[in-house]
Formats: structure tokens, C-alpha cells, sequence
């Protein structure tokens, strides 16, 4: 079996990540630029053959991880990123402080 692959498509106003399993996407992220310094996540969807597998939290772990590379800060308005983000101490550093 092909490992996991998520490939992320940034621009100045949306992006996305996708991932991608034995060339099927398996998932899929969106988000959308909230000014230079915040994004908003607005969905995460996640193909029903690869339900429970954990594609969604490593969609997760890797938006938080280009957060952070880019020193810029998470508004997860979809509420699975929420709550996986809200649930980990680990990610709360990437969360939006209005």
C-alpha cells in the first residue's frame, strides 16, 4: 500500500490540502485568508472509503505545522479542525486570540 501523501495549493486568498492514497484523495481541507497574519479553516471533508483512518487529523496536524512555519495563526471555524486543535494542548499555540 502507497503511503499517504498531502499536497497543499496556497494562494493569496483560499488554499487547500488534499490527501492523497494510492493516487485516490482520501481528503480534503479548505481554508481561506483572513488578512496576511490569520486563516480561517473552513471544512474538512474525508472520502467515506477512508473513514477512520486518520486522515482528517493528520490534515490537521499538517495545516497547524504550515501555521506555524509561516508564524501566522488558526481560526478553525470547521468544527472537526476545532475540535481536534482545541483538544490538543500541543496545537493551541496556532489558535486566533481575538
Amino acid at each position: 500500500m502507497k503511503a499517504m501523501e498531502i499536497k497543499q495549493v496556497n494562494n493569496t486568498a483560499k488554499g487547500n490540502l488534499k490527501a492523497l492514497e494510492g493516487g485516490k484523495e482520501a481528503g480534503e481541507m479548505g481554508y481561506t485568508w483572513a488578512g496576511e497574519d490569520k486563516f480561517i479553516i473552513d471544512h474538512t471533508t474525508v472520502s467515506p472509503e477512508f473513514e477512520g483512518k486518520g486522515i482528517g487529523k493528520k490534515l490537521v496536524i499538517e495545516v497547524v505545522n504550515f501555521a506555524r512555519q509561516n508564524n501566522v495563526k488558526i481560526i478553525p471555524k470547521c468544527p472537526f479542525a476545532k475540535n481536534v486543535i482545541e483538544k490538543s494542548e500541543e496545537m493551541k499555540d496556532v489558535l486566533f486570540k481575538s
